[in-house]
């Protein structure tokens, strides 16, 4: 894997006047190549793992919702039973 490599602000004090600020490094999102700013990720990717994700949780909340919800009411119960 090549690390990618920024290069050095090129700054020339021959030009600049006592009135001018003297630019100072950039960033380096304004130094990285146009490639590595066109890179968006795996946006497919993600949706699938979202998706999947959903799914896990409806299937799971359908299958454990009736018993959470009467372990839930057994404990309203008792408390308001005092």
């Amino acid at each position: 894997m090549n690390p990618i490599v920024t290069p050095e602000p090129v700054v020339d004090l021959a030009e600049a006047t006592s009135s001018e600020s003297i630019p100072t490094e950039s960033t380096p999102a304004e130094t990285a190549p146009s490639a590595v700013l066109d890179e968006r990720g795996d946006v497919p990717g993600w949706v699938l793992i979202t998706l999947m994700t959903a799914g896990l949780v409806v299937i799971i909340w359908g299958l454990a919702g009736p018993a959470l919800s009467g372990l839930f009411q057994q404990a309203i119960d008792r408390v308001s039973g005092l």
